[in-house]
């Protein structure tokens, strides 16, 4: 038997590496000329950008007065950040640091950078994107189906403003879809190193990683669960090595978070602004019974054994949970509640006539309601509390109204 590596092979793997590099670089070149080198954006990256670089390049901590004080200074032209403005904390996990540390080092000017940072994005959204289609097991999609999820990933609301703030929800995004399409195929380890670095952002997935670790264990899933750990402790450690007081810093930042932000959960919304007569303690009412629906689908899955429908629907119910009652979310962290919707699509496209033709429709309906829904209601450079409702809550009618057969267990 040839043990050699076949050539053909290898020269096909090199020529599309090379070809997608090549991609990547014209759209750098495109996105700085037609967007970055005109507008300085990608607010959410930025202040991340900085302490990275203030960290590698000084040996200044990120949490630090210091760091805050000098990415105010350039954020705000030279001004520290008034009391009811953005303080812009960098408030990530410290080994967010590892991800940017290729591009602290880079001789560009900021425009390049955020180009550079909004193509991976655009990378993380779109190969997101084919990756959910394989996850769901969605059979072969017409060409035009396939390019209009493809501009869907790109452009629905959440999508796009995840882009033009340069959020790292699509990294995240990404790295979840990859982590369960591995535990699908039993790359346990892989799939449990992939679920560790979605939490760079844990507020979208602090109850996804015990949901999904409880079930690994119920399975005697092992690897999966040393994987899991393994990164984790790998991340942590290496932090702690390079910084040891980082946990105490980013603590202290995520409590000074919410004093400096505006936007709560979709519940509290609901019941705060939307509907104020129903108060607190209808709103604590609805969390403790959303939860408790979450926990009993939780306890369904001990049976699950394949990663299957049944188990995508209820992560599904556990990120939408996790969105509703959180003290704080963001429209770009819903961006995992496209597994179930997808999980529901892909039931649509197979199993009603013309299925292909409705899924289209809602993709492109979606992109234009939303986006209509945004420029009706905007209020300066503000979302509107209307724009935290349509996916959840349309989500959330979803499964509680639909129990499709053929959701039932599927093979690894």
């Amino acid at each position: 038997m040839n043990s050699f590596p076949d050539a053909g092979k290898i020269g096909r793997t090199a020529g599309l590496a090379l070809g997608l590099a090549l991609l990547f670089g014209l759209a750098v070149v495109g996105v700085h000329a037609a967007f970055t080198s005109q507008v300085a954006g990608a607010n959410d990256f930025f202040p991340r950008w900085v302490g990275a670089q203030l960290f590698w390049q000084q040996g200044i901590d990120p949490y630090s007065q210091t760091a805050t004080e000098a990415i105010q200074r350039q954020m705000y032209g030279g001004e520290l950040a008034r009391p009811d403005q953005d303080q812009v904390l960098f408030v990530y996990p410290f080994y967010t640091l590892f991800l940017l540390l290729p591009l602290t080092w880079l001789p560009l000017a900021y425009a390049w950078i955020q180009a550079i940072w909004l193509v991976t994005l655009m990378a993380c959204l779109v190969g997101g994107m084919l990756l959910l289609l394989r996850l769901v097991r969605w059979p072969r999609l017409p060409a035009w189906l396939l390019a209009s999820l493809l501009l869907w990933s790109l452009l629905f609301y959440n999508n796009a403003r995840t882009l033009i703030l340069g959020q790292f929800a699509a990294v995240v995004f990404v790295c979840l879809v990859a982590s369960l399409l591995a535990l699908r195929s039993g790359h346990d380890l892989t799939a449990g190193a992939l679920l560790a670095l979605t939490t760079i952002k844990p507020q979208m997935v602090f109850l996804l990683i015990p949901a999904l670790l409880l079930w690994a264990a119920w399975q005697r899933r092992w690897r999966f669960v040393a994987g899991f750990g393994g990164a984790m402790a790998l991340l942590a450690g290496a932090s702690f090595l390079l910084l040891p007081g980082w946990l105490g810093g980013f603590i202290a930042q995520l409590r000074a978070y919410p004093g400096y932000t505006i936007t709560p959960s979709p519940l509290r919304f609901l019941t705060e602004y939307f509907f104020p007569w129903l108060g607190r303690p209808v709103e604590i009412g609805a969390a403790v019974l959303l939860v408790g629906w979450m926990l009993w689908g939780w306890w369904r899955l001990r049976r699950e054994t394949a990663v299957s429908p049944t188990l995508l629907l209820t992560l599904g119910l556990t990120l939408l949970v996790g969105n509703m009652v959180v003290v704080r979310t963001a429209t770009t962290n819903y961006l995992p509640l496209y597994i179930p919707l997808f999980v529901a699509l892909r039931y649509a496209a197979v199993r009603l006539r013309h299925g292909s033709a409705w899924v289209a429709a809602f993709v492109w309906l979606s992109i234009v309601a939303l986006w209509w829904l945004f420029l009706a209601t905007v209020q300066g450079d503000l979302e509107h509390p209307i724009m935290y409702l349509p996916l959840p809550l349309g989500l959330l009618a979803l499964l509680l109204a639909w129990r499709p057969k053929g959701t039932q267990r599927t093979q690894r």
